[in-house]
């Protein structure tokens, strides 16, 4: 069942012991997952993350989830749950709880360092609960049980979740690497347990759902970048998610071994390494870390970087360094490694960054050319041997894009799931789950709430049209001044343009036009200001469109004396 949140009612009043659930962000997106499960007058939030912006969306620096369905509930909250510490899934926290500070917070010991570690730059001290695999908690009518899963970072979970309305097994992300750098595989046998128990609705990660077979083990990396380290000539610098500790643990046993001296830049990379190694995931032997104060006096062939940037984010360590505005400055010789996947979305930047770095001199590896990053998501394999173990009776595809949701539930029908318990849904769709029924019974609106410096929430997709057309097309201002009692034009049309044409003598052909528009207006008794604006609008609008092929925003001013 497909159902797009636009051609659907409100939902009815929830009956009694029955499960509501609708996700607020991270259907149709990888990012922003945030999913609310309501019970019995109570709330349950699953994850509260953000979604990084795309070249479409100019000046936005990070999109949230929409909290309206819940912003006069929040005295009903009874937790949020995160399954896991990236920044799709934590990274809204703190916009949260700036509307409701006390909501609190239940997660994994690394999961919660994170993001306290995070809190702290909001000045927000939370309520935290922590929790650790195996663990059942009891939040309001929702009993929460724990399962380890293997991901791209430590201490991930899945969440079983009882409920009087049914029983959810929630994945958050994972993967089955048999052969994970933590020894902590994903709870297969835990899953089968609460499937044996009978499972009546399975959200499951989608990301990885077009992907054939099973995901590599993240053990074969380590051949690949300790090949990497023996040819380098010079500096490495290795671009990774400031969250991705078990990659930058072998980045850090590679220069090791190969003698080299490690460096953290960029601040979310530091505040999180220093994290994980004080909680003791991540060792780094004695010796091995230098501060970037001391790279000047090191040799380049015995030095290397771990930096942000590997999806290309415009104020990324990386992306500064190829745009040639970061202290660091590289050249042949360097060789960068960007270990990372590509984020949906941000191929184009990541594109600009490689070739940037390129046209520096610096010899670039990356996952399109060697083996220096797995997936942290499970592959259709892997997914299929996650429905035939738990056999859910109605299954919902999470975390990820339409593509991503539809390939997932194909998955689901094969394994003999009826197409009828497959609900694949966009955000703001409200799923009902009531003796083994899951139904899709309304929607709520739902939005991109859109942070742009200090601002939240203030930026709309008109505004973002508004920048998009100035980035693209160009802006032309025209001043005039008109007499409305005498009905003439007393001051010739000025116009101003940038980033149209050189010169705003190319616009001497339209000024006659317009002075010509706005004197038969007036003398046909049109003298309301806002009037004459929208014809010198249209006239300027089709001039230029005819002229010079170009729609530019049009800013016209008409001043009565």
């Amino acid at each position: 069942m497909t159902h797009p949140d636009s051609q659907l009612p409100p939902p009815p009043p929830l009956e009694p012991d029955t499960l509501r659930i609708y996700a607020l962000g991270g259907l149709g997106d990888i990012g922003r997952n945030m999913t609310v499960m309501e019970c019995n007058g109570k709330l349950l939030i699953v994850d509260c993350g953000v979604l990084f912006p795309e070249d479409s969306q100019p000046g936005v620096d990070l999109i949230l989830p929409d909290f309206g369905p819940i912003s006069e509930r929040l005295d009903d909250v009874v937790a949020v749950v995160l399954t896991h510490g990236h920044e799709d899934h934590i990274g809204a926290v703190p916009y949260l709880l700036r509307r409701k500070s006390d909501i609190p917070l239940v997660g994994t010991r690394l999961t919660l360092a994170l993001l306290e570690a995070k809190l702290r730059e909001h000045r927000i001290s939370p309520l935290t609960l922590e929790v650790r695999e195996g663990q059942r908690e009891r939040l309001g009518p929702f009993d929460v049980e724990f399962f380890a899963v293997n991901h791209s970072i430590p201490d991930a979970v899945a969440l079983g979740i009882r409920t009087p309305g049914g029983a959810v097994l929630h994945t958050g992300d994972f993967k089955m690497d048999q052969l994970p750098m933590d020894g902590r595989i994903t709870d297969l046998a835990g899953f089968a347990r609460l499937g044996e128990e009978g499972v009546d609705l399975l959200l499951v990660d989608s990301t990885n759902a077009e992907v054939p077979g099973f995901v590599t083990s993240e053990r074969e990396i380590m051949p690949v970048l300790d090949a990497v380290f023996q040819r380098a000539s010079g500096r490495i610098i290795v671009a990774s998610f400031a969250s991705h500790v078990h990659r930058i643990q072998q980045v850090i046993d590679s220069a090791h071994a190969h003698g080299r001296q490690v460096a953290f830049v960029g601040r979310s990379m530091v505040r999180n390494m220093h994290v994980a190694r004080d909680l003791g995931y991540l060792t780094i032997p004695g010796g091995t870390m230098v501060s970037v104060d001391e790279l000047p006096g090191l040799p380049d062939d015995r030095t290397v970087l771990i930096c942000t940037g590997s999806q290309g984010e415009p104020m990324a360590v990386l992306s500064r360094i190829a745009n040639r505005d970061h202290a660091i400055a590289v050249g042949p010789g360097d060789t960068i490694v960007l270990a990372s996947s590509l984020i949906p979305g941000n191929e184009n930047a990541v594109n600009r960054v490689i070739n940037g770095l390129t046209r520096l001199g610096a010899t670039i590896v990356h996952k399109g050319n060697a083996l220096v990053h797995v997936s942290g998501h499970a592959s259709a394999g892997e997914l299929l041997y996650l429905y035939n173990i738990v056999k859910p009776r109605n299954v919902m595809p999470v975390h990820g894009e339409w593509r991503h949701l539809r390939a997932n539930a194909a998955l689901a029908r094969a394994t003999g799931v009826p197409e009828s318990n497959v609900i694949v849904a966009e955000d703001g769709a409200v799923v009902d789950l009531r003796d083994g029924v899951a139904k899709v019974v309304g929607a709520v609106p739902v939005r991109y709430v859109y942070v742009d410096g200090s601002g939240v929430g203030d930026i709309s997709e008109e505004s973002l049209k508004d920048r998009r057309v100035l980035g693209e097309e160009g802006f032309i201002s025209i001043f005039i001044v008109v007499n409305a009692a005498e009905r003439r034009v007393v001051v010739e049309p000025q116009i101003h343009a940038r980033g149209v044409v050189e010169g705003d003598q190319a616009f001497d052909g339209v000024l006659e036009k317009v002075r010509e528009v706005l004197e038969a207006a007036l003398a046909d008794g049109v003298v309301d200001s806002h009037q004459l604006q929208q014809l010198v609008r249209r006239t300027v609008g089709r001039w230029v469109s005819h002229t010079h092929r170009r729609r530019p925003m049009i800013i016209p001013v008409v001043v009565e004396t």
